[in-house]
């Protein structure tokens, strides 16, 4: 049987449902299925770049609602923050079963083009400083829309590609799609010192800043994205594809909640990405927190950026070497990471060292950034390995029908994984918070994370990577 069949001719691919998709057939990938794959994966990136950006915006906003006369409590900004990780996360749930009930085109355009209801809400809401509460909570769970959007793009892109690539293309979706946490902390505060939306950007703040008033247009950390948003909708509605082979119900993709691994990836995950978004949302506040001296904001982007662009880094190389090992030794380094952090720290108001504990973070996130790539490597070849045991090689149909139902299995478990991983974003910054809150420091918070770290060691080291494994990957 020929697996390599191509579209009929003249019919044109942007845009419409690919009825026969078969990347593990190299002649079929060389002549036409990797241009194709590379058009859907660059569409993707902005999508899901944007999502990161709308995701994470109310990090920035929240910090500038007192000085524009919003009566909110410490504590209230505290949750405008902390919402959309919450809600992000729990959206994710959803969204990892979705690509194959939808569709990826169809699913992403709808998808990005949702984040204009947080991006022109948040907007309009920040002009008005006697906006409810209860308002601009609603529009910071809206946000978790932009969180929720992880799941399904990189469930779509993992379809596109062969087994032995599918490494480095998730990890150049999800690295340059999480560079939107760095840039929207990078740029937001440019944006808002000039009206450059004109007249259809509404009128400016009055702020005092030292001692002087200045105009400021804070609705343009929410503005600024809504054209993008726009065109990337329509880009993908016009110019991604759908797979037919891809589709599948709930029911069909609910079977991962069976499988093993899908909870030990989860766990290995939450090492990874959760504590990528972790320490992104809570690193500006541990360092006001413990090095009064130091503008934070001068310092706390660079952690996500690091981790963001090297991501891509660590697909490629657990495509060289393979998921497991990667990961068995990046977690190693991450536990070491944060005993590092753990002694330039100031202990009982006294000591620390700003450079080595901001050094210490900087290899945390790249540690993060690398796991990312490397345990969103694992999933898809894990799920396709297992579909595959019992398979005779010489029998298509059954080659066929295991592909399939591993390229499905490992989809859902990539989006579930990253719904549980989410929770990092609220969970780590909490857990400093409450350490300080109890002993005085965030020592207590960082033992519990460096014993998370032995845990996820001894849970790849004995299911992937010692000799033997169960599943090697």
């Amino acid at each position: 049987m020929n697996t390599s069949t191509t579209l009929p001719a003249g019919r044109p691919l942007r845009g419409r449902v690919l009825s026969i998709w078969t990347p593990e057939d190299k002649e079929f990938w060389e002549r036409e299925g990797q241009a194709i794959a590379k058009l859907n994966l660059w569409i993707s990136v902005p999508a899901l770049f944007l999502a990161f950006a709308i995701w994470q915006v109310w990090s920035v906003v929240a910090v500038g609602l007192p000085a524009l006369g919003f009566k909110y409590s410490t504590n209230q900004l505290f949750w405008l923050a902390a919402a959309p990780a919450l809600s992000g996360a729990t959206l994710r749930i959803f969204y990892s079963f979705i690509v194959p009930i939808l569709g990826g085109r169809r699913w992403t355009a709808i998808s990005t083009a949702t984040l204009l209801i947080p991006a022109v809400g948040i907007g309009y809401a920040v002009q008005d400083n006697t906006t409810p509460y209860a308002t601009m909570l609603v529009l910071a769970l809206l946000c978790g829309l932009g969180g929720g959007n992880f799941s399904s793009s990189m469930s779509n892109i993992s379809f596109f590609f062969p087994k032995e690539r599918k490494g480095s293309a998730l990890g150049v979706n999800a690295g340059l799609g999480n560079l939107g946490v760095s840039v929207v902390q990078f740029l937001s505060p440019l944006v808002v010192t000039a009206g450059v939306f004109g007249v259809l950007g509404g009128d400016p703040q009055s702020i005092v800043k030292g001692g002087q008033a200045t105009q400021v247009w804070t609705q343009n950390a929410a503005f600024i994205w809504v054209p993008w948003i726009a065109l990337t909708a329509l880009a993908a509605w016009f110019g991604m594809n759908d797979i037919a082979d891809a589709r599948a119900s709930f029911a069909t993709q609910a079977t991962i909640f069976k499988r093993k691994h899908n909870w030990l990836m989860c766990v290995l995950y939450l090492g990874t990405f959760g504590s990528f978004i972790g320490y992104a949302a809570g690193f500006p506040l541990l360092i006001k927190s413990q090095f009064p001296g130091i503008n934070p904001l001068a310092y706390a982007w660079l952690g996500p950026l690091v981790g963001a662009t090297v991501r891509p880094f660590g697909g490629w190389l657990a495509d060289k070497l393979g998921g497991a090992r990667v990961t068995f030794w990046n977690f190693v380094v991450m536990a070491l990471a944060v005993l590092g952090v753990l002694y330039f720290l100031p202990h009982g108001g006294a000591g620390g060292n700003f450079t080595g504990f901001f050094l210490m973070f900087l290899v945390l996130f790249l540690t993060t950034g690398i796991g990312n790539g490397s345990t969103f490597r694992m999933i898809p070849v894990i799920f396709l390995n297992q579909a595959m045991r019992g398979v005779r090689p010489d029998d298509a149909d059954a080659v066929a029908r295991a592909t399939k139902e591993g390229n499905t299995e490992g989809a859902a478990t990539l989006g579930f994984t990253a719904a549980m991983a989410a929770y990092g974003g609220f969970f780590i910054p909490k857990s400093y918070g409450t350490s300080i809150s109890l002993t005085g420091s965030p020592d207590a918070a960082l033992y519990i994370f460096v014993v998370f770290y032995l845990v996820c060691i001894a849970i790849t080291w004995w299911n992937y990577s010692r000799k033997n494994a169960p599943m090697p990957c």
